[in-house]
């Protein structure tokens, strides 16, 4: 005997003026809620990415919602079980009350193919939001008013459609809490697994990743420091370490999702990208990359830089040398990136030379501040850390202790503000070398000996020598991390044992 149809809603799509309906297709949204109440293990194994507002009809997305709630719970959930939250339901009411929810499971056809009708549901909830998409651009394009800006609408719709092929449109609302402490858990998860340093992405460097956590998602990180002080360097040790812990991993069967690494989208408007991969290939193989450049290296070097090169041909790192970026055209280029390779750090060398929308350009502070909050808003939007190099004003110069502060920050403090965590890169080596007294010779005064003797003293106590200032940090304490640089091959690492016992963060 046949089971009794179900009476779906009347689907709210449909335009009494001929208009044509949103693509929905209600019955293998309740074929799908009808084989998760009959075998619950359908969600685990078949739901992929579908939320509940990826459901057309409001009462399938309040069933689906309480399924989810239940079973995160631990609770087995069957019409009977959900039966208490949907009493009171008007709309389910208007189908026949509780009944409604027994013959979801009446037939039992969606367990024929419950995969493939999550994927309908899904896809159809997209083509939805590409409806909506569609229409506001439509709309805002017809918009002829004096204040239109024709550039920031093509910037609003790609950010727009990315979130349509992200799927992530449709969840852009206002979290639950109870979202937001999963969430939370599964950082808080992945620091205790990795040894109780990282809840983010690897720095590489131990002491750093002890300091700051790692690099955590959504996070706006400005890395600043004068000419000389390896800041460059140090971004791309970082970018380096990230996407290489990422390759390992996934040859040791670890999964993306349970890495510390991360695949790298390097956005280098000062240097070209065959620069970048020399330093790489300089620091991973020991060689000078002065000596790189200039070729001055020995066979045994070039076959030991061609196996360097061999085992990182594989490295999830993606370099950007495109000089004069726009923000509006870094944010562009990241989303690709993220949707092809799924990028989970964005790096920028450096923030003063991207442009700002052209609105700003009468005013250099002005346009800073809208290059920083785009770098902010583009870590949230794509939920990922972004680590932006920044310069420091000459005013570091001046003073007797060369240790930069937040206020040396150039050209605007809306950088301060935006930022979650502000790192400075300090070598003192770099000044007490550019202050060697006469190379004393023969017949000179003791005088002259000793302050060369003095001189050299104090460059053998800091040569080699860095620090990272933590002066901001939304997470956790301010502080100084103490590390090792090697100048031959732009190498920052960390202290050894002994050192970091003396010379540790602080």
């Amino acid at each position: 005997m046949a089971s009794e149809p179900i009476p779906f809603p009347a689907p709210a799509s449909a335009d009494e003026s001929g208009i044509r309906a949103l693509p929905a297709n209600l019955e293998a949204e309740a074929a799908f809620l009808g084989a998760a109440l009959i075998d619950n293990r359908v969600i685990e194994e078949h739901a992929g990415n579908l939320r509940p507002q990826h459901f057309f009809e409001p009462l399938h997305q309040r069933i689906y919602e309480r399924i989810l709630q239940l079973l995160d719970r631990n609770a087995t959930v069957t019409p009977v079980t959900l039966k208490p939250y949907f009493e009171a339901d008007e709309a389910l009411k208007e189908l026949g009350g509780i009944t409604y929810l027994a013959r979801l499971t009446a037939d039992g056809q969606g367990l024929l193919a419950p995969r493939e009708l999550a994927a309908q549901i899904y896809d159809l909830a997209l083509l939805r939001e590409l409806v909506s998409v569609g229409r506001n651009l439509v709309t805002g394009a017809m918009d002829t008013s004096n204040d239109v800006a024709p550039m920031q609408q093509v910037e609003e719709a790609e950010a727009a459609l990315y979130a349509v092929a992200d799927g992530a449109s449709s969840g852009r609302e206002a979290q639950t809490f109870a979202v937001a402490t999963r969430i939370s858990l599964g950082m808080i998860e992945q620091a205790l697994l990795s040894g109780g340093h990282v809840s983010g992405t690897t720095t590489g460097l131990t002491s750093v990743n002890e300091k700051i956590g790692g690099l955590h998602e959504s996070d706006l990180l400005i890395l600043a420091g004068r000419p000389g002080m390896g800041k460059t360097a140090l971004a791309t040790n970082i970018a380096f370490n990230a996407a290489d812990r990422m390759r390992r991993d996934l040859v040791d069967g670890i999964a993306a999702d349970k890495s510390v690494g991360a695949a790298v989208a390097f956005f280098s408007l000062e240097m070209s990208a065959d620069q970048l991969a020399t330093r790489i290939l300089a620091e991973q193989s020991g060689i000078s990359s002065e000596m790189l450049r200039m070729g001055k290296i020995s066979r045994d070097d070039f076959q030991q830089l061609s196996f360097a090169s061999q085992r990182l041909a594989e490295l999830p790192l993606y370099i950007d040398d495109t000089p004069a970026l726009s923000i509006a055209a870094l944010r562009a280029r990241a989303r690709r990136l993220k949707r092809r390779h799924d990028i989970g750090l964005i790096v920028v060398d450096y923030l003063q030379l991207l442009q700002g929308s052209g609105r700003a350009q009468d005013n250099r502070v002005n346009e800073i501040s809208e290059i920083s909050r785009g770098l902010k808003t583009l870590a949230k939007e794509l939920n990922v850390p972004v680590l932006a190099l920044s310069q420091l004003s000459r005013a570091v110069e001046q003073r007797e202790d060369k240790r930069p502060m937040l206020s040396d920050l150039r050209e605007s403090g809306s950088i301060e503000q935006d930022a979650d965590i502000v790192l400075f890169v300090f070598r003192e080596d770099y000044y007490v070398g550019s202050r060697e007294p006469k190379r004393p010779v023969e017949g000179d005064d003791a005088k002259t000996h000793d302050a060369h003797a003095q001189w050299a003293a104090d460059m053998e106590r800091v040569y080699g020598l860095a620090e990272l200032i933590v002066a901001k940090q939304r997470h956790g304490s301010t502080g100084k991390v103490r590390l090792r640089f090697e100048p031959r091959i732009t190498k920052f690492s960390d202290l050894a044992e002994g050192d970091r016992a003396s010379n540790g963060y602080d």
